[in-house]
C-alpha cells in the first residue's frame, strides 16, 4: 500500500496498481510525496518509483510486406529532357554511380565524368545468367538484328552528369515509364533507344503465321521489362492511343509499340479492289484489348523507299536541284 500527498496538502493511500494509473492521469507527479512500508522516510515519486516515470516507446508496427516486384527492383532512377522536335536528342542525368545502356553508336555527347564500356548484355538481373545466359542473350541480338554489344554509360563524378542519345533517321523520342504499363512493353525490334541500367532487353516472337508474314514487323519483335525508364525512337510523329476493349486497324509499318493486353494480329485490307486499287496494301495490322499502343506517321521503310525512288543513281529523277551546268555542274560541285 502506498500513501502520497494530494494537491490539497492530504494523506491518500493507493495500491501499486492504482498509483500507476495515478501517475498516468498526472494526479501524482514526479513531485508528490510518497511513503511505503519499507521506507525510512517520505521521498518525492520520482526517487522512489522511477521505474515509473519512465517513458515506455511505442513499439512501432512492422513494416509492410515487400511484393515481388520491389524485392527485385533494380532499376536506376534517371532524369531526362527532350530537345528537337524532328530530330530529337534525349538528354539523361545521371546521379553518381547511376548507369543507363544505349544501343551502339547512340550516344550524341556526353558530359566529363561519364563513362563507358561496351558489354554484352543489357546489365539487368535476368542478363547475370553465366555463360549460357551470356550466350542467350548474344544470340537475341543477333536475331534482332543488332549490335551484340551495348554501351553502359555510368556517372563516376561525385555529382549529377548528363549523356544525350540521338536516333538514326528523322522521327520522335518516346520516353516510356516502364511501371507504369504493366511493367512489360513490345516494340518494332529496331525502336530501342536507351534505358535506365536493370531494363531486361529480349526479344519477343510473334506466334500468329499471318502477322508475321504480312505485318510489316515480321516474326522477331522486341520486348522490354523492368520499372524504370526506357527511350524508343520512332519515324515521324508518334501517337499514343489508349484502347479499352477496342480494336484499331492501322496501317502494317506504323506499330511502333505496345503494352500488355493488347492483342496484335493481321486481316485483309477489305475487297479485292481495295486491297489492289486503294494504296493501302494487302493487309492491315489489327489491336485488340485494353492498353498502351504507340504508332507511328513515317516508318523507317516508307521513307528509305521514297528516297531510293527518287535517286538519280538508281534511275530516279533529280528534279529542281543542281547548276544551270546540269551532270557537268553536279560533277564540278562534288554531288557526283
Amino acid at each position: 500500500m502506498w500513501n502520497y500527498v494530494d494537491e490539497t496538502n492530504q494523506q491518500q493511500k493507493a495500491t501499486g496498481v492504482e498509483l500507476r494509473q495515478l501517475i498516468s492521469q498526472g494526479i501524482v507527479n514526479k513531485d508528490t510525496m510518497v511513503w511505503t512500508q519499507g521506507m525510512s522516510e517520505w521521498q518525492p515519486a520520482i526517487a522512489a518509483v522511477p521505474n515509473l516515470f519512465q517513458k515506455t516507446a511505442p513499439v512501432a508496427p512492422p513494416p509492410p510486406p515487400m511484393n515481388r516486384g520491389q524485392r527485385d527492383r533494380r532499376t536506376d532512377e534517371i532524369d531526362y529532357e527532350i530537345f528537337g522536335d524532328d530530330m530529337q536528342i534525349v538528354e539523361v542525368e545521371l546521379d553518381p554511380h547511376e548507369t543507363v545502356v544505349a544501343e551502339a553508336g547512340a550516344m550524341n555527347y556526353m558530359e566529363d565524368g561519364i563513362t563507358f564500356e561496351p558489354r554484352m548484355g543489357d546489365g539487368s538481373q535476368a542478363a547475370t545468367g553465366g555463360l549460357m545466359g551470356m550466350i542467350k542473350n548474344v544470340g537475341q541480338r543477333v536475331l534482332t538484328g543488332e549490335s551484340i554489344f551495348m554501351t553502359h554509360f555510368t556517372n563516376t563524378a561525385s555529382s549529377k552528369r548528363r549523356v544525350a542519345f540521338a536516333a538514326p533517321y528523322p522521327g520522335s523520342i518516346i520516353p516510356v515509364h516502364l511501371n507504369e504499363i504493366g511493367g512489360e512493353i513490345t516494340c518494332q525490334k529496331d525502336a530501342f533507344l536507351c534505358a535506365a541500367r536493370g531494363t531486361q532487353l529480349s526479344i519477343a516472337f510473334n506466334k500468329r503465321l499471318g502477322a508475321g508474314f504480312f505485318g510489316g514487323e515480321g516474326f522477331i519483335l522486341q520486348r522490354l521489362r523492368g520499372e524504370g525508364l526506357a527511350f524508343l525512337h520512332a519515324g515521324g510523329t508518334v501517337i499514343k492511343r489508349e484502347l479499352k476493349n477496342d480494336t484499331l486497324r492501322l496501317d502494317t509499318g506504323c506499330l511502333v509499340a505496345f503494352s500488355p493486353g493488347i492483342n496484335y494480329g493481321i486481316e485483309q485490307a477489305g475487297n479485292l479492289k481495295s486491297m489492289f486499287f486503294g494504296g493501302e496494301g494487302l493487309f492491315l495490322a489489327t489491336l485488340q484489348g485494353t492498353g498502351t499502343v504507340y504508332l507511328q506517321s513515317l516508318p523507317f521503310s516508307r521513307l528509305a523507299d521514297r528516297i531510293l525512288q527518287h535517286a538519280p543513281t538508281t534511275g530516279g529523277s533529280s528534279v529542281g536541284e543542281g547548276s544551270v551546268l546540269g551532270e557537268l555542274g553536279r560533277l564540278l560541285d562534288g554531288d557526283n
